[in-house]
């Protein structure tokens, strides 16, 4: 399933850029949406949308619970990388502006003009993960999306 521009959805967007990543020699999830780096694991949220309180609460809590064979392992998560294929709540870009520390971790990426047929993406990623800044190098080779700061 592919939009106007031929992108597909986030979860086979994700599921392809984890291949590149595995091709690139980074552990991958089968069952989540994470990459790992080193000893730092790059966590991949997509929603339509959520709730600015909700998203504070998860954004502040760094650790995730991943998959092992039958059971489950709690993480700390080094960064986390938002996907909306919708316009996300501004308030998100705010919480996230305003707070320092939030910054360095959390990178907002709004695919809502992609899938609405515009090749753009905008980005709220001032964090130093060669993950995302790999994604956003995704984006555009591989579905020629154009990714631009997010105006907050």
């Amino acid at each position: 399933m592919a939009t106007l521009l031929g992108i597909p959805k986030v979860w086979e967007l994700l599921k392809c850029f984890k291949g590149q990543c595995q091709l690139k020699g980074y552990k991958t999830s089968e069952y989540g949406d994470w990459v790992k780096t080193g000893g730092e694991y790059h966590n991949f949220l997509w929603t339509r949308t959520v709730h600015p309180s909700t998203f504070e609460k998860i954004a502040m809590s760094r650790r995730f619970a991943i998959r092992k064979g039958i059971s489950y392992q709690v993480v700390e998560v080094s960064y986390t990388a938002w996907v909306f294929p919708e316009t996300p709540p501004e308030k998100l870009m705010q919480i996230v502006t305003e707070n320092p520390e939030l910054s360095k971790t959390i990178a907002i990426y709004d695919l809502s003009w992609a899938y609405a047929g515009k090749p753009v993406c905008l980005k709220l990623n001032e964090t130093d993960s060669m993950v995302f800044r790999e994604f956003e190098k995704f984006l555009e080779e591989k579905w020629g999306v154009k990714i631009q700061p997010a105006v907050s």
